[in-house]
């Protein structure tokens, strides 16, 4: 998918793949006053649309995952350095969240309490976090990127073994500091941590898996804010890319939650994990294959 700017002569000027290109040229158009204008090309490969769309799927279906999909698409298909994806991946994914979000607490599927105390300690961790990111070189960051979503997938194909209470109660101590570390997490690698999220929120607050999949949202969302903006002064942000991903990825995780209703969330889990570490393979192939 190719988006253009134009010129103000009436031509058009293509971009090169996952590039953004600006330029400046002053004109008088028929006036003495000066027009300073700034072009805007980038070149979007269809595959990593396909992965837009796979994040906000995954996001709507599970509360989780869907973040843990960005940084590779951002990465392998869309040609961004690590380092830059990073940013990017937290304005994707906090953005998809929050749309998830707002139509979990319509439903009345968000804990207001639990989202204060994780999101508090949350974004508090994901700024310090992010200071991390840099101090690596892009072969560790894509390392431990890998082996997290190895995890991930065998945490999900073994099932939540986590039994939620019929009585929400999230104790402070306890959701604090785990909220703390996945903020972390959040801020080092790009991702929303959902996947650790739920069953946290379902042990240490004892909420029902559906309320903790929509307070796992609310709190990606808070988390992924602080995150992109401890990240945006440290690289340049792609806005067209950003935008376009965020756009796509947020229709998708509407479309993720009507489906989630009609679909048993066991055989769901399954099937992403399956992609899961197919896609943890692939990443560990890509940095190390051709060493």
């Amino acid at each position: 998918m190719r988006l253009w700017s134009p010129r103000l002569d009436g031509r058009f000027l293509p971009g090169k793949p996952g590039l953004r290109h600006h330029s400046r040229e002053r004109r008088f158009l028929g006036n003495p006053t000066r027009v300073a204008r700034t072009q805007i090309v980038i070149d979007i490969p269809p595959s990593a649309l396909i992965g837009a769309i796979a994040i906000g799927l995954s996001l709507g279906l599970t509360g989780a995952g869907g973040s843990i999909l960005t940084l590779p698409v951002l990465v392998y298909l869309a040609k961004v350095p690590p380092a830059e994806a990073v940013g990017l991946s937290l304005f994707v994914v906090g953005s998809a969240a929050a749309v998830g979000a707002m139509q979990r607490l319509w439903k009345k599927e968000v804990h207001l309490k639990a989202v204060l105390l994780f999101a508090l300690s949350g974004m508090l961790g994901a700024l310090g976090g992010s200071r991390l990111t840099h101090l690596v070189s892009p072969t560790v960051l894509m390392t431990i990127f890998a082996g997290i979503m190895l995890l991930v997938a065998t945490q999900m194909l073994r099932g939540s073994k986590v039994e939620s209470d019929a009585c929400a109660d999230c104790r402070p101590a306890r959701c604090l500091l785990a909220g703390t570390g996945v903020g972390i997490l959040t801020g080092f690698i790009g991702v929303g941590g959902g996947f650790l999220l739920v069953p946290a929120l379902m042990k240490f607050g004892r909420l029902p898996q559906g309320v903790a999949t929509g307070t796992s949202l609310a709190i990606i969302a808070f988390n992924s804010a602080a995150g992109f903006a401890a990240h945006a002064g440290a690289a340049p942000i792609r806005w067209t890319l950003a935008l376009t991903f965020a756009a796509i990825a947020s229709a998708g995780v509407i479309a993720g939650q009507k489906i989630a209703s009609r679909l048993p969330v066991a055989r769901l889990r399954q099937g992403f994990a399956a992609m899961v570490i197919v896609t943890g393979i692939a990443v560990l192939w890509q940095t190390f294959g051709h060493a």
